[in-house]
């Protein structure tokens, strides 16, 4: 550029140039079904009154229509996004979208007012009366066409975020509309040159994620595509309408009919409506519904993550779910499978309840109880006898108190089973989150109910409400675990029984640990020189693990997860804390000269939690028993009791034979039962239907 007078070149500040401002940009939509415009004649009319109500409610809930523009010299149809205004006579007022103001609409030719309406799509004819480039107003006619062309409903989506993989190729973008047979997406590759690699032929991996999380995972394959410059639309459907979530069983949940029949509410994580659909039939791990072929929401694989099932209006469970299968019936009608992937402990026991009212209408899980009838209970079946009374008498308000807590405000570290009737309990059971991932089965009781044997009865309902919690995330139930004496016959038969059939210590296996009741007080001498008791150092740990391995090989250590903790959940401590209870537990070692003799695991709990006090205990894992005399591990204990408000407390001595070794007869053995839920959360529920006939 120079000045025409001087012929000199005149520079200019780039920086000072006015830039255009940036807009929203969203590509137009061409228009490609002239077959419909060609079958306009064949379809049904709608009034203009019915078409005033429709647009008023699009108007009403946010929405939009289109009008079908041609372009004046390439005649080109193209779809353009409009807003309708509040109507009441013949005139329709609409402003463009802000994406497309910068086409210059006022420029081409009009043609329809199209209206998306579920299944439809209602063609107006409508007479133009005015356009510029932020709207127009046209003039509605007496008359209007609605045509039927999808089988099933498209929702449009946003806000969620979709990614494609093919064999090394990656695109990621958004994801358009929806319906249970096929989904739109927007996708732009990674790197530019690698749309080359993509083959329409071959199978996709899509993940649609929405606020973080996913929404759905699946192999698709691809029904077509329509390529710009640097982004595809592509229509996907999925490869099945099955997916294999869980690991298979023998013996299926028995889902059941309830009425009336709860109804499933949430908000659709695709197109973020409201979705109120009625459940047919349902068990503790999931339920299935109808829907129609045509309004259909539901695909193969979606998952829920706020999903209601609301019972009789007003008892509410919140779960996540996902769609695990999708069957079409004669009746143009579509059958959709939905398992329950998490639920939190109060919204499955309620679940539970509910599910036992018409099989069993006198068994109750975590419901409030009745305290005098519980302490009649403990007292008349012996549950609580003379020697363990005289150790609770001295704290009985507060082991009161506790109880109340535990047995009527029913915490989510805690479940009870009681089999009741008029009132009056007959058989009980319950359940305590013990350590991070570990609960223990404890206070198992019955007493005599004519023929009917409830001890069992409680039993049976425990294996049903473990059956669906063990698939739990939220439970905190990788690990079930309980105490008995090797000579009670009936839990040595149970668990007992399952752990010697099963002869894999990795996945249930039996500790045999002597019981010795010790006094707590201040120790009158110290420990001997070169004797040291300090906090477990993590190679002391990893000591500790080899020994037990050899010894053992089975979960007790597992359980405990001495040296790794997981910052991503709310530790058990705090959870206790938080509801008003007390559970901790930390490991000591006993060297001598730094050579490790002893573990020794402090637990700590409210008083008579667990009426044994073996949450209120030390176990004691004996590493050398040669090496560590009675003396000498006493003085330990002695020092570590400090922390309980207790006249004693017991202590579980691993291995058991310890005791033969110091010469002293403990007061009792207990077998502690530990199962792992995690490779195989079916084992044991399968080996109580079997054994006891228990129907899930």
């Amino acid at each position: 550029m120079e000045d025409k007078k001087t012929r000199q070149p005149i520079l200019v500040d780039i920086g000072k140039i006015r830039k255009t401002p940036e807009e929203p940009f969203l590509p137009l939509w061409f228009f490609q079904h002239d077959d419909l415009i060609n079958a306009i004649d064949a379809g049904r009319r709608i009034k203009k009154e019915n078409l005033i109500n429709t647009l008023n409610r699009i108007h009403f809930m946010g929405d939009s229509i289109c009008a079908l523009l041609r372009h004046p010299r390439y005649d080109e149809a193209i779809l353009v996004k409009a807003i309708p205004e509040t109507m009441d006579g013949d005139e329709l007022t609409c402003s463009w979208d802000e994406s497309h103001r910068s086409f210059g609409l006022e420029n081409f030719q009009f043609s329809y007012l199209i209206v998306m309406d579920q299944q439809s799509i209602i063609l107006i004819p409508a007479k133009l009366l005015s356009i510029d480039s932020t709207g127009f107003k046209a003039l509605l006619p007496e008359e209007s066409y609605v045509i039927s062309k999808r089988e099933t409903n498209r929702f449009p989506c946003r806000d969620v975020i979709a990614e494609l993989t093919q064999s090394g190729f990656l695109a990621k973008g958004s994801l358009i509309d929806f319906s249970p047979q096929s989904f739109r997406i927007k996708v732009s590759p990674e790197m530019p040159a690698s749309h080359h690699c993509f083959s329409l032929d071959t199978t996709v991996t899509i993940r649609l994620a929405s606020d973080g999380k996913m929404i759905f995972s699946g192999n698709c394959r691809c029904l077509r595509q329509e390529r710009e410059r640097d982004s595809w639309e592509i229509v996907l459907a999925p490869l099945s309408e099955r997916i294999n979530r869980f690991q298979s069983r023998k013996r299926r949940h028995h889902r059941r009919q309830i009425f009336p029949p709860p109804v499933a509410v949430f908000e659709h994580p695709l197109f973020k409506k409201k979705i109120q659909i009625e459940i047919f039939d349902i068990s503790s791990t999931g339920f299935s519904v109808y829907e129609g072929v045509e309004d259909g929401v539901l695909a193969p694989g979606l998952v829920i993550n706020e999903l209601s099932i609301i019972y009789a209006g007003e008892l509410k469970m919140t779960c996540t779910a996902q769609v695990i299968y999708r069957k079409r019936q004669e009746d143009n009608k579509v059958c959709c499978g939905v398992a329950i992937l998490d639920m939190g402990v109060h919204s499955y026991s309620r679940l539970n309840r509910i599910l036992t009212l018409n099989t069993d209408p006198h068994s109750f899980i975590s419901t409030e109880v009745d305290m005098d009838a519980l302490w009649e209970f403990f007292f008349d079946t012996g549950f609580i006898y003379p020697k363990k009374y005289k150790l609770l008498q001295d704290y009985k308000e507060e082991f009161k108190n506790i109880y109340k807590r535990l047995y009527q405000e029913c915490p989510e570290i805690a479940r009870h089973i009681t089999h009741e009737e008029n009132g009056r309990i007959y058989g009980h059971l319950s359940m305590i989150r013990a350590y991070e991932c570990g609960w223990l089965i404890h206070h198992h009781a019955a007493r005599p109910m004519g023929l009917k044997r409830p001890g069992l009865l409680v039993l049976k309902q425990m294996v049903q409400f473990l059956a669906g919690m063990l698939h739990l995330p939220s439970a905190k139930m990788d690990y079930v675990m309980t105490y008995f004496r090797p000579e009670n016959k009936f839990p040595d038969r149970v668990f007992g029984g399952f752990a010697r059939e099963l002869n894999n210590s990795r996945i249930c296996s039996l500790d045999l640990f002597s019981y010795m009741s010790f006094h707590v007080g201040t120790p009158k001498n110290l420990l001997p020189q070169e004797w040291s008791l300090h906090e477990s150092t993590h190679s002391e740990l990893w000591e500790l693990e080899q020994f037990y391995k050899h010894q053992s090989g089975g979960l007790l250590l597992d359980v405990l997860n001495l040296s790794r903790k997981n910052p991503r959940d709310e530790p058990l401590e705090d959870v206790a804390r938080r509801l008003g209870f007390v559970r901790k537990w930390k490991a000591y070692s006993i060297a001598d000269k730094r050579s490790l003799k002893a573990v020794l695991v402090v637990n700590q709990s409210d008083v008579g939690v667990n009426l044994s006090e073996l949450l209120n205990s030390i176990k004691v894992l004996v590493i050398d028993q040669e090496g560590l005399p009675w003396e000498v591990l006493s003085l330990a204990v002695a020092q570590l009791t400090g922390v309980y408000h207790l006249d004693s407390i017991p202590l579980l001595i691993y291995p058991s034979i310890y005791s033969d070794v110091i010469k002293i007869s403990p007061d009792k053995k207990y077998q502690l039962w530990i199962l792992n839920t995690l490779p195989y959360p079916n084992e044991f529920i399968d080996y109580m239907q079997r054994r006891y006939q228990i129907k899930l």
